[in-house]
């Protein structure tokens, strides 16, 4: 059985200042996938992580306080591969692939468009590329999971006020309509491929006490290809923890 983890901790640092490293250590789950380290490599007290256990991988970004994901694992893989070869996307340090005997897993951090048009067909275009990118990797590593921050919601379920957000990024009909296209190139959610009518959420505003009131958005993805899929045992949003305006997500796969 794997334990899998992913969490954006919009800031490594600030998550360990409040017990990340802890909190990791009591889960013991077999790899983290974590998004927006928002550090570079040496600002991050790698040895602390692998004081508990894990191989460490870090995909910085080229500016500084941005981005960035990294993957903890407790068994060394066979292969580590960082973006996916177009500079302008992988100066953002968006992607890592670790690849295991039984199975691959990827870590990405799709980008947001909330800041504005330019933004937004950054995030359209990386999209296209991430699509075909992973529309080639299948071939390759057909066991493959994809853990990350997507920065959409798929469909109504998956966000409180679907109507008020039709207009917004991250929940606008062309990236939705992307993730059931990504989807159909042999993937499973796998949040709603075990839970498919809970509504839960991975993440929420800072503002308006979205929180406290459960105002969210499920923006966060376990993606299992179809091929292993009957090996996915359990999922859970952990809407408990607190390091972040994210929460992590567990998946359970019995490899």
């Amino acid at each position: 059985m794997k334990k899998i983890i992913t969490f954006n901790v919009n800031g490594i640092r600030a998550a360990l200042s409040k017990g990340l490293l802890e909190w990791l250590k009591a889960t013991d789950a077999d790899i983290i996938c974590i998004q927006e380290t928002k550090a570079q490599t040496e600002q991050i007290p790698l040895i602390e992580f692998q004081s508990i256990g894990y191989q460490t991988y870090h995909h910085e970004a080229k500016k500084k306080g941005y981005s960035g994901v990294l993957i903890l694992s407790k068994e060394e893989p066979l292969q580590v591969t960082y973006g996916i070869n177009l500079p302008k996307f992988d100066d953002e340090g968006r992607l890592i692939m670790l690849s295991f005997g039984e199975f691959s897993i990827l870590n990405t951090y799709i980008p947001s468009g909330t800041t504005g048009d330019e933004r937004q067909q950054f995030k359209m275009e990386y999209l296209d590329c991430f699509y075909n990118y992973i529309s080639n990797l299948l071939k390759t590593y057909p066991n493959l999971i994809i853990c990350g921050d997507f920065n959409i919601c798929h469909e109504a379920i998956d966000i409180h006020d679907p109507k008020g957000n039709a207009k917004n990024s991250g929940f606008l009909p062309e990236e939705r309509e992307w993730i059931t296209k990504f989807l159909n190139i042999g993937f499973v959610d796998s949040f709603r491929f075990i839970k498919p009518d809970s509504k839960e959420y991975t993440w929420w505003t800072y503002r308006f006490n979205a929180r406290a009131n459960n105002k969210g958005w499920r923006i966060d993805y376990e993606m299992v290809s179809k091929q292993i899929s009957n090996k996915i045992k359990d999922v859970a949003i952990l809407s408990e923890v607190l390091f972040s305006d994210h929460c992590p997500m567990l998946l359970e796969v019995n490899f």
